[in-house]
């Protein structure tokens, strides 16, 4: 995390420095009266400042008073899934407050690192936190999971506090070892089980797109990446073709696309500029392997006679999805569409 360090007072630069040396990739940035050695001297005011530095980091810590903060920071918040984390310290360096997106944003990890570099006291006002609990955001997060209604984190934590019973329904362990006893929760093989246990919520993770009608306000479904997609293209395949296979089959199957951990093609695939250019719009990585890696992976459609004449690969979108689940089976044997061929595997590790 690109950490900017902001102070307006020499106290607050001495303080500043101290950060600046413990924490990677940080700048401390001081006021111009108050500038010193290895520090980005500013002039203008601090909400023009963060303006223009909010796009770049992800963390602040302002050395001033906390008015001056809010002040400054409140045009530039727009949620907590996409602010940046933000501590506020005084210039003596006695306290350190996670003010916004302490959770997801990882500003009460900030305030603790700040801490321990300076002697300050955190303060950490997070209820979950506060009462000594897990919560089910920093659960997701810490597993790389996708939160699929960041709303629903607000009435699930407030049952967490409330001891309330809340069913979960999770194929892998990490949630269960993740609150490792601490709240009301009872474990279920599946979301029916979860809906006629009474609870007061549901926790389902899961790869697959729960029924809308089954999904109350008080369901929180939480998607681990560990869907691979293998995809063969021919040459010049537009990336709204590859996109409209995709999506249409992970539909049918009632599979989320936010669950996609990678897409995986062959080494020849490396430059298509269509395949490039829908990973890019979701932001998938590509992984893309030679003819004899895919040549050793046994899979159960017959080779490819285009495959083999064109690369010398028996095939690749199983081969190739395969490869990349590490170990995970297939869920969709290859499907040709126009263009585009699809398979889809599942890594072993239902957690990831």
């Amino acid at each position: 995390m690109r950490v900017a360090i902001i102070a307006i007072t020499g106290n607050g630069a001495g303080v500043g420095a101290t950060l600046r040396d413990g924490l990677s990739e940080s700048t401390l940035f001081v006021i111009d009266k108050h500038a010193c050695a290895g520090a980005v001297a500013f002039s203008e005011r601090v909400p023009e400042l963060a303006a223009g530095l909010w796009p770049d980091y992800g963390g602040f810590v302002f050395l001033m008073a906390t008015g001056i903060v809010v002040r400054s920071i409140a045009p530039l918040l727009k949620a907590k899934d996409q602010d940046p984390a933000v501590v506020v310290m005084d210039d003596a360096g006695r306290f350190a407050i996670s003010l916004v997106s302490g959770h997801l944003g990882g500003a009460n990890e900030l305030a603790a690192r700040c801490s321990n570099l300076t002697g300050a006291t955190p303060v950490i006002t997070t209820a979950t936190d506060a009462n000594g609990l897990p919560s089910f955001d920093m659960l997701a997060k810490e597993n790389g999971w996708v939160i699929d209604d960041l709303s629903r984190v607000k009435t699930l934590n407030a049952l967490l506090l409330e001891g309330k019973e809340i069913a979960v329904v999770d194929r892998g362990t990490a949630l269960r070892d993740y609150f490792a006893g601490k709240g009301k929760l009872s474990f279920h093989a599946d979301f029916a089980g979860a809906v006629m246990s009474q609870a007061a919520g549901q926790v389902v993770v899961t790869n697959r797109i729960l029924p809308r009608r089954q999904v109350s306000e008080r369901t929180l479904v939480l998607h681990p990446r560990n869907l691979c997609l293998g995809i063969g293209c021919n040459r010049g395949t537009l990336a709204s073709e590859i996109e409209s296979v995709v999506t249409e089959n992970l539909e049918r199957l009632s599979l989320s696309i936010k669950s996609v951990r990678c897409v995986a093609s062959a080494q020849a695939k490396a430059d298509e500029a269509g395949l490039l250019a829908f990973v890019e719009k979701f932001g998938f990585e590509l992984i893309c392997y030679v003819s004899e890696q895919l040549n050793e992976i046994e899979v159960p459609s017959p080779p490819s006679a285009h495959a083999v004449a064109a690369i010398g690969a028996k095939g690749v979108a199983e081969p190739a999805a395969l490869l990349a689940s590490e170990g995970g089976r297939l869920l969709v044997r290859k499907i040709k569409q126009g263009n585009v061929t699809l398979a889809i595997a599942e890594t072993c590790n239902h957690d990831r």
